[in-house]
């Protein structure tokens, strides 16, 4: 493969800084300087309140899985947090969300469909966790997971929202999902899931979760490192120290 010098690209694309345009790095994509050594960090979010909630069982089943395969676990109980906006940013409920979602190096979302969407108790979860805590972006680069569950007849219209909003959070959404259809008859008295090939699909998507958090995490703030952030990044940098020497 022929590599193109520099003042050849500056001739090819005038518009880019080819101080701050930068070919994939393999050693730094295959051979991290660091390796992490814990267990893989995983929070659980789930979207209904009800005292037998399919979401929930779903998403402890999910736990139960990922700590099977060698993952640590926690899941967010929704209860108490306020609508957002609606209660300052030291609400105690909203300190723990954004605390978990900082300690996290994977999450699984799991809502219920309620008229054709995900329920409003899943949305403010997520919008309570900003793009952004000071220098901090709790999201970016981390895995995501998506499923939902039904009371009627299988659907995809809350895992393809829930999608949409880990692309928006900056997520490494995975590829597998899952969708539970009339979730009322999945989960016997002591709210375990029935075999199924719902339940197998459970599996699979933690299983791949799992996978591709090992792949990920270490290499994650390389991942999402852009040229448009590098090149303001530099702009910043330039005025604070032109602003300095005025």
């Amino acid at each position: 493969m022929r590599v193109v010098g520099v003042s050849e690209l500056r001739i090819d694309l005038p518009n880019i800084d080819a101080t701050l345009f930068e070919s994939p790095d393999h050693i730094r994509l295959l051979s991290p300087a660091e390796r992490a050594v814990h267990a893989p960090r995983f929070l659980l979010l789930y979207g209904s309140l009800r005292e037998r909630s399919y979401s929930r069982l779903v998403t402890e089943e999910a736990a139960r899985l990922l700590r099977a395969l060698g993952g640590e676990t926690r899941i967010f109980d929704p209860a108490g947090l306020p609508m957002a906006d609606s209660a300052p940013d030291d609400h105690p409920k909203v300190l723990e969300l954004r605390d978990l979602a900082q300690w996290a190096e994977g999450m699984v979302w799991c809502s219920p469909e309620r008229h054709g969407a995900m329920t409003g108790i899943m949305k403010t979860q997520i919008d309570w966790i900003p793009l952004t805590l000071g220098a901090v972006r709790p999201t970016q680069g981390k895995t995501l997971a998506v499923m939902q569950v039904s009371g009627g007849s299988q659907s995809f219209n809350a895992v393809n929202q829930l999608r949409v909003l880990g692309r928006w959070m900056r997520m490494l959404t995975i590829p597998n999902q899952s969708s539970v259809a009339k979730a009322y008859q999945e989960f016997d008295d002591a709210g375990r899931m029935k075999p199924s090939a719902y339940y197998d699909r459970v599996v699979d998507v933690m299983e791949e979760l799992m996978k591709f958090t090992l792949l990920t995490r270490d290499v994650s703030p390389y991942l999402v490192n852009r040229y448009s952030e590098r090149k303001e990044s530099a702009e910043a940098l330039s005025k604070r120290v032109n602003q300095k020497a005025i």
